[in-house]
């Protein structure tokens, strides 16, 4: 133990790499904080691992064209089900280390970051070339009071958060903000606390913060270095659809707003890279609950599978009817398979 603690607090321990781990609930801006991070000019190289609870990976599309190695693992949390994919991952990087400054671990929007910081000490291979850098959670500031009503994981993202993005505060007036403050201090009142729009923070907010705590840690979890248990609210399904053939715009438009006003207080997120009839650009489509977003991302590649994919992520979720949904946005005269 004591040997961990000194490791911990030993920032300068040569030739380790500096991990951040970017967690927050659905919808909060992990994605967007990240883009920000890797289009910024900093000079430095960063390789980033990208992990999605759906079956079909959309993040990685929505993550920005820089220089950057982008790895992702889908179908899972990397703080449970697919935590093996976070150790394999980062181990093969990790032999090849000099090819970058940092990493970057965005997780999903369920995990519990408990373990997956659990496994830069526990982990012998990576104790002993990386570092925990931080753990810096984002959050929706009109959705959290609710989203911590309802969901148990986002009061781990928070309580276990070295630094707090609070993030879409124009979506919240200055009383709300300092409402949504007071709520964080109960969970955790010793975190930095940053307010943001779209990610905006300052890179030496979130990066370079010099040691995850593990003091800390121990003090809210005393077993967090030997607690395997972990489980998931229950409930909470992903279903990924995908479809060839291009989509017509306006049907997808006035289908996705009738699904989000019917059933918006259920579907938790819903996110998808989309080919529309007569576009040369791709779309990317967002929304967190009833509030949906999106644009086109950029020209389609030669050669690029223009497959359409759609994830939602809630509860109470019907396959079946949201496939007929879909498939019903197909363009006229183009084909679905």
């Amino acid at each position: 133990m004591e040997d961990l603690m000194s490791d911990a607090h030993d920032t300068s321990r040569t030739g380790t790499v500096p991990v951040t781990v970017l967690t927050g609930f659905l919808g909060a801006g992990k994605t967007t904080l990240l883009n920000h991070i890797l289009s910024a000019e900093h000079g430095r190289k960063y390789a980033v691992l990208v992990n999605e609870f759906g079956e079909l990976g959309v993040d990685n599309d929505l993550v920005v064209d820089a220089d950057e190695e982008v790895f992702e693992t889908n179908n899972g949390c990397i703080c449970c089900t697919v935590r093996g994919d976070l150790i394999r991952i980062l181990g093969n990087l990790l032999r090849r280390r000099g090819r970058f400054d940092g990493i970057i671990v965005e997780t999903t929007g369920l995990a519990d970051p408990a373990p997956v910081a659990q496994t830069f000490f526990v982990d012998e291979n990576l104790r002993e070339k990386a570092r925990l850098d931080a753990v810096v959670t984002v959050v929706d500031a009109f959705n959290i009071i609710q989203t911590l009503e309802e969901s148990p994981e986002a009061t781990s993202q928070l309580a276990f958060a070295d630094v707090i993005i609070l993030n879409k505060t124009d979506l919240a007036d200055a009383e709300r903000r300092a409402e949504i403050v007071a709520r964080i201090r109960q969970i955790n009142a010793v975190a930095e606390i940053h307010e943001a729009q779209h990610g905006g923070v300052k890179l030496t907010d979130v990066l370079d913060r010099g040691g995850f705590d593990l003091k800390r840690a121990l003090t809210t979890m005393p077993d967090f270095l030997d607690n395997n248990e972990h489980s998931h609210e229950e409930g909470i399904v992903s279903i990924s659809l995908s479809l060839k053939g291009r989509l017509d715009q306006q049907r997808f438009n006035a289908w996705i707003g009738a699904i989000l006003q019917e059933q918006g207080a259920d579907i938790l997120r819903s996110k998808g890279i989309l080919y529309f009839e007569g576009a040369e650009q791709r779309f990317a489509f967002q929304a967190v609950h009833m509030m949906a977003d999106g644009d086109f991302i950029g020209p389609i590649r030669e050669g690029e599978a223009t497959d359409s994919r759609l994830v939602f992520i809630g509860r109470n979720l019907n396959r079946p009817q949201l496939r007929r949904g879909f498939e019903s946005c197909i363009a006229e005269g183009s084909v679905s398979a």
